[in-house]
């Protein structure tokens, strides 16, 4: 077992887990980058190499019983504990449904991702958190999540419709809140990116991915005194 902090970021081959392996690895930190795409992933990992980062990558379908257990095993070999897990893979399920247009099989398939991904992520990785002096686990919501935020007819959120990626994140967010509860030991929070320019919007968000992942660096690398059971974002706590 090593003395740097270890961390695992899901769907970090591109977008905001890319970002957030970027400035995890730039603390010095020991930082898995996990991947579906093992062509991707390798690839990213290799270029932080070049960086001269301490990243590697880690094959990881978040739906896949299997590769989660497969990447457990690899994370355990390589560090012997996780300090910080990053739950950042998710997808959107796409925009252009109307809500009466959407059947059961429409949430499944972004709860999958979105919700019972986090859960079997967590849970197959508790042994290894708790083997680390300062747990954490960041959940990567959503404003749009936020009951409060879209239904504030200011706020940018509430005019956004989807009903699948919505719900999930809202579902998420209270699985952050049951878990920080359960979980004495463990720091558990969800951040909120905001609207940062990714493929995830098709770049259309005014935020940089930067900026997009200043809330999940923040929990990420949150003291002993810090928060649990929040839901933040760039500038702070945000209402459930």
């Amino acid at each position: 077992m090593n003395a740097t902090t270890t961390a695992l970021v899901t769907g970090a081959n591109k977008g905001l887990g890319h970002e957030t392996v970027r400035r995890l690895g730039e603390l010095g930190w020991q930082v898995f980058l996990g991947a579906r795409d093992a062509d991707r992933g390798k690839q990213a990992a290799a270029e932080f190499g070049e960086q001269g980062l301490n990243v590697e990558f880690v094959h990881l379908d978040v739906i896949s019983a299997d590769s989660i257990t497969a990447a457990v095993d690899t994370i355990r070999e390589r560090a012997g504990r996780l300090d910080v897990l990053v739950n950042n893979a998710g997808i959107s399920g796409g925009f252009a449904d109307a809500p009466d247009q959407i059947q059961a099989a429409h949430l499944r398939e972004v709860y999958e991702t979105n919700v019972f991904a986090p859960v079997q992520l967590t849970h197959a990785f508790l042994p290894l958190l708790r083997a680390a002096e300062q747990p954490r686990i960041v959940m990567v919501s959503s404003g749009m999540g936020s009951l409060t935020i879209t239904s504030d007819p200011k706020r940018l959120e509430s005019t956004m419709v989807n009903l699948p990626y919505t719900s999930s994140k809202t579902a998420l967010n209270m699985i952050t809140s049951q878990y920080a509860r359960a979980l004495p030991g463990i720091k558990v929070n969800a951040a909120d990116p905001g609207y940062t320019a990714t493929d995830f919007n098709a770049h259309a968000g005014y935020q940089t991915r930067t900026e997009g992942t200043d809330a999940i660096v923040h929990l990420a690398t949150l003291g002993p005194d810090g928060p649990t059971g929040g839901y933040f974002d760039r500038e702070g706590r945000l209402p459930w």
